[in-house]
């Protein structure tokens, strides 16, 4: 299948290379500040539907949640103050569970959180139409359908945090009617086989826990489930944070590494 957008190598921005390239999009100067908020969002919608407690700073956003859901914190600015890192800190140790801390701009030093720590790309995708996947892909409206992406999610990225399975613990009911979220769902052979989340907010799309169930996988499905979710975002900048297997394929979608996301976890 061909690529309906794609850069042209010298419009390519490599990761963290601190250069501005006068072909590169506008979209890519404030990627950080994009997947910032964005995720913000997401994890704000999550929260609330999960019933957790969200905590709201200017440096950082924290969603608390229970023992097997733990604790999300987001960096939301590059300098987060004294005050702010000592409540991040505080809020890192509390004993609910697992942590996990993002930090887009890669600009703070969490190391006295004595987590282990990795980098992973941040893309951006400039508007631009796209192509239709080559499986059905639905907009998930039913509980059935929910629960069906919520399980391939599970498995797909190994959340071993939420087994035994719970339905509705990772996706409650209420989150498709939380402002800007959609889940999709990729079918085949009349199958569930993979799924993904989307938030749109204040003007630019991202993409979260795009996965495969197992039985599924080499099959083109990861690619149908971006491709049908990208298309009600076709006229907005979209970026998403892209791990070391997925990143071919986001490329190939007419994603660009831009900067890089530090990524700080207790687990």
């Amino acid at each position: 299948m061909a690529n309906s957008w794609q850069t042209t190598p010298d419009a390519r921005v490599e990761d963290r290379s601190g250069q501005d390239h006068p072909d590169a999009p506008a979209a890519f100067d404030d990627a950080a500040t994009r997947q910032a908020r964005n995720s913000a969002a997401f994890w704000t919608a999550t929260g609330n539907a999960r019933g957790h407690e969200v905590i709201r700073r200017r440096g950082f956003l924290a969603v608390l949640g229970d023992e097997r859901a733990g604790a999300r914190i987001l960096l939301q600015e590059p300098d987060p103050d004294a005050h702010e890192l000592a409540e991040l800190t505080e809020l890192a140790g509390r004993p609910t569970g697992p942590v996990d801390v993002e930090d887009p701009f890669s600009s703070t030093d969490l190391s006295h959180l004595g987590m282990r720590n990795w980098q992973m790309p941040i893309m951006v995708r400039p508007p631009g139409p796209v192509p239709a996947p080559a499986m059905e892909v639905v907009r998930v409206r039913r509980a059935h359908e929910l629960r069906a992406a919520e399980e391939i999610v599970i498995e797909g990225f190994g959340l071993t945090r939420f087994t035994p399975y719970r339905p509705g613990e990772m996706f409650p009911t209420t989150l498709t009617e939380q402002p800007g979220v959609d889940v999709f769902l990729a079918v085949l052979d009349g199958e569930p086989a993979g799924a993904g989340v989307t938030v749109v907010h204040d003007g630019s799309g991202s993409h979260y826990w795009v996965g495969t169930a197992a039985a599924h996988r080499s099959r083109g499905v990861g690619r149908a489930v971006m491709l049908g979710s990208l298309a009600p975002m076709s006229n907005l900048t979209v970026t998403l944070t892209a791990s070391r297997l997925g990143r071919p394929l986001y490329e190939s979608l007419g994603f660009t590494a831009v900067t890089s996301s530090t990524w700080w976890s207790s687990q």
